[in-house]
């Protein structure tokens, strides 16, 4: 199987970097003359500024629910589906280039799909798990409303493979087309690619089905391996509706490598600050797709940067994978405590690093203690935080001091230990 998609896989970091970074100015500038939603959020941007992580960092990141609020308010006022995000429609909605096709996310959300080969840029990830031309590839995810199987297989055809779009439900049916056709790929969830495998145990045949990209869901190493077990190598893609492929794996096994047409960041969750390398926060991605710029797009999954490169000679950056989602947002004494509030309470206070807000207690008999990190720890600064959280959060608690590095590596700002037996 080739080793690499093509040559960018394997560009020096510099490199890269480089070309991501003289991309922006041109994609900020054409968001901003072609949807009205870019021209609002980033009217006091100078688009030229703009070509350094620091210079993005300084951007506000557009979270999941801003995103679908924007919508259903241009929707209830008769205009732009896509909440003036988008620089393509149809009819003339937008702009001139019409949406190949229109989605349909839980929430709901809507995506636009522009013209274009491999228009998520799943090729990357298929060829990376061993897929090549030739290769005939049952597609297990939906057809219907969202673009999951539709990114999928736009990235198929693009390699070279055939299609088989086998959707969801109707497993007795999709196992004797498997059988009848004989695909050596599979695409779909790892969860529903077991329930083919157990079936046809239970039924005395074998698949033909030898190599696997899953995504979807999360892809457990047990899973991994008890597929192995049985002849199948798959491997997962880091992807959502809607920005297409962020990340996927190697045959390294050692995380997630990111793509080539993204810029991914990790920022503490709650906020729109980068973390350190290696720091578990939430992904946040811009997408250097002019029809759709999501620019710092907020995904809510939480994950953290690999040190070094990928074994495989591919050069990007490397995530763990899915960690857990971001929106940690807890009702404590009938009242919401969100993220964003624990970092403002830290923004008062330059001595305190790190905290996590965590909320203990049965039914009824809620506590929450604030737990800071903190290199010059005093009774002062412990009364003075918890004056900011009762004045932030409308509640009281406690504050411990803790020394540098005490509190666990994964991304939790609020942690909900209640118990409610």
């Amino acid at each position: 199987m080739p080793a690499h998609h093509d040559s960018l896989e394997t560009r020096t970091p510099a490199e890269r970097e480089a070309a991501l970074l003289a991309a922006l100015p041109g994609l900020i500038a054409h968001a901003r003359a072609h949807s009205s939603a870019w021209a609002e959020r980033l009217a006091d941007v100078d688009p030229a500024s703009v070509t350094s992580r620091a210079a993005l960092a300084r951007l506000p990141v557009l979270r999941k629910h801003d995103l679908m609020q924007r919508q259903l308010a241009a929707r209830q006022a008769g205009g732009d589906p896509f909440g003036g995000l988008a620089t393509i429609g149809w009819r003339g909605l937008v702009h001139a280039r019409g949406a190949r096709r229109v989605f349909q996310s839980p929430g709901p959300i809507y995506e636009p799909e522009g013209q274009g080969n491999d228009y998520w840029r799943s090729a990357r990830a298929l060829t990376a798990a061993g897929f090549e031309p030739g290769d005939l590839i049952h597609n297990a995810f939906s057809y219907h409303l969202t673009p999951g199987a539709w990114i999928m297989e736009a990235g198929a055809q693009a390699i070279g493979c055939t299609v088989f779009p086998g959707g969801v439900g109707n497993t007795e049916q999709q196992l004797a087309a498997i059988l009848d056709l004989q695909p050596v790929g599979y695409t779909g969830t790892p969860s529903f690619l077991r329930i083919l495998v157990e079936k046809a145990e239970a039924a005395g045949v074998a698949l033909p089905i030898r190599k696997a990209l899953v995504s979807g869901e999360a892809f457990p190493p047990s899973l991994r391996d008890w597929l192995a077990e049985r002849g199948i190598a798959a491997y997962q893609a880091y992807a959502t509706a809607d920005v297409g492929l962020i990340a996927y794996e190697t045959p390294a096994r050692e995380g997630l490598v990111v793509d080539e047409g993204v810029i991914v960041e990790i920022v503490r969750p709650g906020t729109d600050d980068p973390v350190p390398d290696g720091e578990v926060g939430e992904v946040v991605v811009t997408v250097l797709n002019p029809d759709y710029p999501l620019i710092r797009f907020g995904t809510g999954d939480l994950s953290a940067v690999l040190p070094g490169p990928c074994p495989t000679g591919r050069t990007n950056t490397r995530i763990r994978g899915w960690l857990g989602r971001a929106d940690q947002t807890t009702k404590i004494k009938g009242m919401f405590v969100h993220p964003s509030q624990v970092a403002e309470v830290l923004r008062r206070h330059p001595e305190a690093r790190r905290a996590r807000l965590v909320v203990t207690g049965r039914m009824a008999d809620d506590r929450m203690a604030l737990r800071v990190e903190t290199d010059t720890p005093s009774e002062h600064l412990q009364q003075a935080l918890q004056a900011s959280l009762r004045e932030v959060t409308k509640l009281g608690g406690q504050v411990e001091l803790l020394a540098p590095g005490s509190l666990p590596n994964d991304g939790k700002v609020i942690e909900d230990a209640r118990t409610y037996d």
